[in-house]
């Protein structure tokens, strides 16, 4: 059976562990505490050298890191990863853009005021770029929701994983979501999905 190490208030574990429970397969879930260091031991960086969570462990000792990869490893033959070569490349095009202009600012912004109870004071020198910069992914994912029911081929799927995961629980980072209403509507197509669970479901 797979092992999945998780951290219950991580939205790169959740897109983990959404897959899963809409796939059906069975896995361990391990906690490990991030707030607590438990991802820096050297036990777990024998897992996962780059300390991080989610880190899956497959059936044949094999371990497996960075959720898109994950993701990607899990949907193979699949209806969740396209098998045309345009759609698989326009699901990678969905899923870089959550990584590098969606997940360092509005993940990060909810992590910093969900989790931590003071911000230092570069954090609070940096967090309106952030907000900024969160805001700008929004205004780009409002605008291909005005004409599109998912991110992909109008059909729910990997990319729609991906953003969900940090943008549903975007207002923990005091992002505004009432200003964007096709992202509200798809949140809740993407919420009424078969096998949907919650950031805080565990198998």
């Amino acid at each position: 059976m797979m092992t999945l190490y998780d951290f219950m208030g991580s939205g790169n574990g959740y897109k983990v562990r959404l897959l899963l429970a809409q796939l059906g397969l069975a896995y361990m879930l391990v906690e490990r505490d991030i707030m607590k260091g438990e991802t820096r031991t050297p036990e777990f960086l024998t897992k996962n050298p780059n300390g991080r969570i989610p880190t899956l462990q497959l059936d044949d000792g094999t371990f497996l890191f960075e959720s898109d990869a994950i993701l990607w490893y899990l949907a193979e033959g699949t209806a969740f990863a396209p098998a045309d070569r345009l759609t698989r490349a326009q699901t990678l095009q969905w899923m870089f853009f959550e990584q590098y202009s969606h997940e360092p600012y509005i993940a990060v912004a909810r992590f910093w005021k969900h989790f931590f109870d003071k911000l230092t004071p570069q954090q609070e020198t940096e967090l309106p770029e952030r907000m900024k910069k969160g805001y700008a992914a929004l205004d780009v994912m409002e605008q291909h929701l005005a004409n599109n029911a998912f991110f992909v081929g109008n059909r729910y799927g990997l990319a729609d994983i991906a953003l969900y995961a940090y943008t549903h629980v975007a207002h923990e980072g005091d992002f505004d979501l009432t200003r964007y209403p096709h992202i509200t509507a798809w949140l809740a197509r993407v919420a009424s999905q078969p096998g949907c669970i919650s950031m805080d479901h565990k198998n």
